[in-house]
């Protein structure tokens, strides 16, 4: 990968919806070979999609809480915890750690009470939970705007 590719993929990450056109000029490179190196940096796995940022008060996710979980350390248990959470849409992310805690999730719903909701009938019901503590979210300081590429 070289310094176009590394601009290609900055310019992108603060916009995706450029037009070729546009991100070739703005990389200093003709739309044709600019599109090569696009369709090669999506086709090695560099660039893995395109989304659309959205802002969670406009669909009533504006409440926001890390929570920390303990689950019992045996494989059965960590693969059943993993596989129930895909099926739970208000946790947004969600990370294996080492050490302690084992996991800590990211989740997105309306208010206190839904959160309330969410912990009391699905996140302490988890097989294999011995911990759950939960920090609210007070204020964004810093929003994910991509990964560094110097």
């Amino acid at each position: 990968m070289d310094a176009i590719d590394r601009e290609i993929l900055r310019e992108l990450q603060q916009d995706g919806r450029l037009s070729n056109q546009e991100l070739a000029q703005r990389v200093g490179l003709t739309p044709s070979p600019c599109m090569r190196r696009v369709r090669q940096l999506e086709q090695d796995g560099v660039i893995q999609g395109y989304r659309a940022v959205i802002d969670p008060e406009a669909v009533g996710r504006g409440f926001e809480v890390l929570v920390s979980v303990e689950v019992r350390r045996d494989r059965e248990a960590v693969e059943a915890f993993e596989a129930a959470l895909q099926d739970i849409p208000d946790v947004i992310e969600a990370y294996r750690l080492f050490g302690s805690p084992g996991c800590l999730l990211r989740i997105a719903v309306a208010d206190l009470r839904a959160y309330e909701r969410l912990w009391i009938e699905q996140l302490t019901a988890l097989s294999g939970i011995t911990e759950v503590n939960s920090q609210i979210i007070m204020k964004r300081v810093k929003d994910h705007t991509g990964l560094p590429v110097n």
